[in-house]
């Protein structure tokens, strides 16, 4: 019988810096040290957290937004990069796996993107969000099949989904059939109000159940004056209020600890990697409870690139292209 273990987690709800990514980074920096001396093993942060959401896309029009737009252009994070290389170094001094949102910056593109280190510094995944919903559409990108993957690290097979991606049931199954045994949920916070901490609630607690995994997310905090920076006018400042759920929950459904639903803070719960096997006794659902023969997922886990090289035909001894036969 394989020994029990436990793992020591934390979920980060703290504001960022909305001035610069350097200061939202430095905030990262130092939870990290704070969860590494309370002997914290694998932590993760809320979404595109470096050097922050981009709250005015959902409260303004984007006929308003192009300067705030380029603004995070110019604070997005390159990967690699000096974000990457100072959490990497993070990571290696603490002996810790971190799961991290940032906005990353490619060439004239931006993406909702999710980075894992592990323990020794390594960067294992960096994968962008498949489909970014309603407003972020006018800020992000698409990413592809490739980055739906489960990662080995110190602490166990590790996959992660932003925000609305759990929605997509087949996003889901894709890192469930990777046999996932901790998933990093992580959302923006700080929207909607309570209804939106609600549904996260929900969804995380069913993906725990549907996947037998644990579950670690993470959502992002707003102080009151960041929420009147960002939103001057009155009438749209209740849009960038409550909506904050970081959580912890078992393979059985349940928080392991009490969320964190305000204010900002470390959630910290160990993890009995034991309870796993005990859900998965009664229901797998990528192994004894599936019907691969009835129901099955095609997973395109190619790079989504908008360039593709053919090489040249072979030549003859006269100079001139070789006939390649046809294949069936």
């Amino acid at each position: 019988m394989a020994e029990r273990k436990l793992v020591r987690v934390a979920a980060v709800q703290i504001a960022p810096d909305l001035e610069t990514s350097d200061g939202t980074l430095g905030r990262v920096l130092a939870a990290i040290a704070e969860a590494g001396e309370k002997g914290v093993e694998f932590s993760v942060f809320p979404e595109t957290f470096i050097p922050w959401y981009p709250y005015f896309s959902f409260v303004y029009p984007p006929v308003l937004t192009g300067a705030e737009h380029i603004r995070l252009y110019e604070n997005a994070v390159a990967v690699p990069g000096p974000v990457t290389e100072a959490i990497s170094a993070a990571a290696r001094r603490h002996n810790m796996v971190i799961v991290l949102g940032v906005n990353e910056r490619d060439y004239g593109s931006l993406y909702n993107t999710q980075l894992i280190f592990n323990a020794d510094g390594a960067l294992l995944l960096k994968r962008r969000k498949i489909t970014p919903t309603f407003h972020e559409r006018m800020i992000w990108g698409q990413g592809d099949g490739a980055g739906l993957k489960v990662v080995d690290t110190a602490v166990g097979k590790v996959g992660a989904l932003a925000c609305w991606e759990h929605y997509n049931p087949l996003a889901r199954y894709a890192l469930m059939t990777q046999h996932e045994e901790i998933h990093a949920a992580q959302f923006p916070g700080s929207l909607v109000g309570p209804i939106f901490a609600e549904q996260i609630e929900v969804t995380i607690r069913h993906h725990a159940l549907e996947s037998g995994c644990f579950v670690v997310n993470a959502t992002g905090w707003l102080t009151e004056a960041q929420i009147v920076s960002i939103a001057p006018e009155e009438r749209l400042q209740k849009a960038l209020r409550g909506g904050c759920m970081s959580a912890i929950i078992s393979p059985e459904g349940s928080h392991v600890v009490p969320p964190l639903t305000s204010g900002e803070g470390l959630l910290i719960a160990d993890l009995d990697m034991g309870l796993i096997i005990k859900r998965k006794r009664m229901m797998d659902s990528v192994g004894h409870y599936a019907r691969p023969e009835l129901l099955s997922l095609n997973h395109d886990t190619r790079p989504a690139v908008p360039r593709h090289d053919t090489a040249p035909l072979p030549l003859t001894e006269t100079g001139s292209p070789q006939n390649v036969p046809d294949h069936d």
